[in-house]
This record gives C-alpha cells, structure tokens and sequence, in this order.
C-alpha cells in the first residue's frame, strides 16, 4: 500500500487562538508520527484569520523540533512571495538541524488575496511568470557551489532538499514532468483537472538527478469517526469554511452543525461538492472502500491527507482511524 501522509493548515477554531493551533499541530504531529504516517506538511496563507501557519518555515521548526523521526515540510511555501536565496537558506537552515527530514514543497499562487500579495512582495511585478526561473535559481543553490559562484546560500549550499512541485492546474504537472522532480496535485479543493494533470505529468516525464521516475501525490479530506453520522457531522466544518470562503467571508474554522440546512443554497452546495469531490467522509469500513477505489483509478505513489476537524480530540481519532485503515488496506 502506498504511503499516507498529513497536510495540516494549522486551523484556528472560532473561540480560539493562533497559540493553541500551533500547540494542536504539534500535538497531531507527534501523534502522526507514532501512527505510522510517511510526513508532515504545514501549508502558507496569509491574512488568513482561520490559518496560523503563516511563518511556514517556523512553524516546521516547531514541528520537526517536537518530532523525531516523521518527515515534515512545505505544502508548501509559495515561491512567488519570496526570494529563491531566502527559501533556501530558511530550508538549509531547517535540514541543517534535523537533517534528512525536510522536504520543500513550491506553489506557484500567492497563497492569498491581491492586495496581500502585494503587502509581501512590495513589487507590482507578477513573478508568477518568473516561477520556473526562480525555481530553477532555488534548486541550484542546493547544489554544490562552484569556484566561481558569487552567491550562495549559507546553509543550504550542498545539502540537496528534496524540491516538490504544488498545483492544482496543469501547469506545475508540466514543470515537475520537464524538472524530472515529484509532483503533488492539490485535489483535495480543486480535483477538475486532476486526471489530466496525472496524465501529462507521467507522460512527459523526463528522468533527472533526483528522481528517475514520476513520483504523484494526490491530496484528500478525510473525515472518519465511529459512525458515518459522527463523520458526516464534523465534515459540516469545511463545508461551513468553504462557503465562508466562497462568500469572500473567510474566517476561524467554525464548529460542526447537525445540518447545513439554511446555511447553504442549492447552488452553493453544487459549487462545494465539485470542489470536495475528493472527500472521504464515514465511518472508517466506508471510507476505506472509498479510498480503495480512488487509489485504484488514480494510482498515486502517495496520498496527502488534510482534516479540518474542529475538535482536536476528534480530529486526533480521525487520524488514527485512518492509520488503522491504512494498515488493512496494505494487506
């Protein structure tokens, strides 16, 4: 069986705070770890109320600090926001400390609105049309340096962490083929193109350095409890944040309701439900023979696992539920 991993957006519950967010993502780290999962990915968004994993690149500190052996990394830091040289010394700093567990995660959006975006960048300048260039610029100053090279990063010069590349179009799914580098589709909030994007990026893979064959991971909600009711009722708060967000009312993750009935029209369930078509939502028979089937006609070498459950205790069972899922699966 393939390996399952956690994609965790550090959610601040209504009623609570970045601190405690941050507090519960350790906390569902360490118990990723234990439970066998393969790695640990924070994601960047900013100005975002409901999201405390801003300063990506702390906060996997954080996580890799708590944790001992689980690989954690960047699901990933966008690249557009900031400097090639930056990321690279941040991430060499973060291999040089936990070395052998970082992995480096690229998205090619903002990870934001327009005017945010332009609050990091303080640049008009659209430098998602520099993002093979700049990703290029950042692979290279992992490499070894040369005699002649004037700029380096220090740490990170030589120490060779593992890029990924992020999208949720078919654009990344052609980069990380021509790169020859692995290649992560964010299905689990925009799948429509998800089939032709597996298709192009094995198709047009040419092998590299680093990997010498295509490697995809697919992303996915997973909502388990007990009973499909207990499921289907948590799974009520990403669908409450996505019309939140939908709305342009972007918040703190709300907590789950016994039914979205008034909550949502019938045309804004039809948007949700093409959005989170990659959901598994049950009790923990139900969401394995869900998987089972996804995994079959997908065919990924990984799937990456985001919960946004808004009680801790009951995101935890989640994913323990699913690791024990997992493990019937792999026989």
């Amino acid at each position: 069986m393939i390996p399952f991993s956690v994609l965790d957006l550090s959610p601040i519950r209504q009623g609570s705070n970045a601190g405690e967010a941050l507090r519960s993502t350790l906390d569902l780290a360490r118990h990723a770890e234990r439970w066998g999962y393969q790695r640990f990915w924070l994601a960047e968004h900013h100005n975002m109320t409901g999201i405390a994993s801003a300063a990506t690149a702390v906060v996997i500190g954080h996580v890799a600090q708590g944790t001992s052996t689980i690989r954690v990394g960047a699901g990933g830091i966008m690249l557009p926001n900031h400097s090639p040289l930056v990321i690279a010394e941040q991430f060499g700093t973060l291999e040089s400390l936990h070395p052998g567990r970082i992995d480096l995660g690229l998205g090619r959006a903002p990870g934001t609105d327009g005017r945010t975006a332009q609050a990091l960048r303080r640049s008009h300048v659209d430098t998602s049309d520099t993002f093979p260039q700049d990703v290029a610029e950042l692979q290279a100053y992992f490499q070894e340096p040369t005699s002649q090279q004037a700029v380096r990063a220090v740490p990170g010069m030589g120490l060779k962490v593992p890029l990924w590349l992020l999208g949720s179009s078919l654009f990344s799914a052609q980069l990380a083929a021509a790169m020859g580098l692995p290649f992560a589709f964010a299905s689990h909030f925009a799948p429509q193109q998800m089939m032709q994007a597996l298709h192009l990026y094995r198709t047009q893979f040419r092998p590299s350095e680093v990997l010498q064959k295509p490697y995809a991971m697919l992303g996915v909600n997973v909502f388990t409890a007990d009973t499909e009711a207990q499921a289907q009722r948590l799974f009520t708060s990403l669908l409450q944040a996505f019309i939140n967000l939908r709305r342009g009312r972007p918040g703190q993750l709300p907590p789950p309701v016994e039914s979205m009935d008034g909550l949502i029209t019938e045309y804004e369930l039809a948007q949700v439900e093409t959005m989170l078509a990659c959901s598994f939502v049950g009790a923990p028979e139900q969401v394995g023979d869900g998987l089972r089937s996804f995994i079959a006609e997908t065919k990924p070498d990984e799937l990456m696992v985001t919960s946004q459950i808004f009680d801790h205790a009951a995101r935890l069972r989640s994913y323990e539920l699913l690791s024990q899922v997992h493990a019937r699966l792999s026989t």
